[in-house]
């Protein structure tokens, strides 16, 4: 069996608790324009290129579970010491269920700390196939807006949601993760709309990730116009209130 990867990212801080390896997949349904990890939205082979520094990039390659798994077995060491393991992300993971539970079944074989991190757009059985063996579930919430959604984003808001209250029924670790987008979701009433959502759904805790333009040059190698390239990243006090309104009702956590 195998995988279509994009890349196998080490010592990742950023993906979960304590160093992980992140196992980035390749293909994705939604279209976020503040992507930073354009290359992974195609299924297809994604040419980056680099002129100044000489250097192109081919980012997709087709990889058997045995391959990732030596590639995830290198830094088992690090897991054990700092309380890490292995994130699967994307792209969209679940449009390779199959494929990911195959791999999560041999991380979870090896003892290993195994996170799922998705958008939770696709369908439930894709997440159905994952559950068994994800420890803990990143999940995107970018807007409680459905028209926003579909506009901006490209999927279908319901989607998102129920597989969001499934995963919760089924008393899954969920931690909400909410892309804070200036112009997008950062105005009042768009936090608020997010937190009623939240709180319908019983959400307990949600992590706050900052806009930033750390993907931008990524476009331009692969040719394309970004387009939060005149946006300017948030500056702390904007952060901590956004945040102060999440705290009223979730434990919250900026990253």
């Amino acid at each position: 069996m195998e995988l279509n990867i994009s890349n196998i990212q080490h010592f990742s801080v950023g993906d979960g608790d304590g160093i992980r390896t992140t196992v980035f997949f390749k293909g994705c349904a939604l279209r976020c324009p503040w992507c930073h990890n354009p290359e992974t939205l195609s299924a297809a082979p994604t040419t980056l290129s680099y002129p100044k520094l000489g250097k192109t990039e081919v980012r997709g390659r087709r990889m058997t579970v045995e391959a990732v798994m030596e590639e995830i077995l290198e830094d088992v060491d690090f897991y054990i010491e700092s309380g890490g393991g292995v994130t699967l992300s994307g792209g969209e993971v679940l449009l390779q269920a199959k494929e990911a539970a195959a791999l999560a079944r041999e991380v979870k074989a090896a003892g290993i700390s195994l996170f799922v991190d998705t958008a939770g757009h696709a369908p439930r059985e894709t997440v159905e196939a994952l559950l068994p063996h994800a420890d803990t579930w990143l999940y995107d919430y970018k807007t409680a807006d459905p028209a926003a959604f579909r506009q901006v984003i490209g999927g279908d808001l319901a989607l998102v949601r129920d597989n969001l209250a499934f995963l919760l029924s089924m008393g899954a670790n969920v931690r909400i993760r909410i892309p804070l987008i200036p112009g997008f979701n950062t105005d009042e009433s768009a936090v608020n709309a997010i937190i009623t959502d939240l709180l319908t759904l019983g959400v307990k805790g949600v992590d706050l990730l900052p806009f930033h333009r750390l993907g931008s040059g990524k476009y331009a190698a692969m040719g394309l116009e970004y387009a939060y390239r005149n946006t300017q990243p948030m500056i702390p006090r904007e952060i901590a209130e956004i945040q102060k309104r999440y705290q009223v009702h979730f434990s919250t956590h900026v990253e």
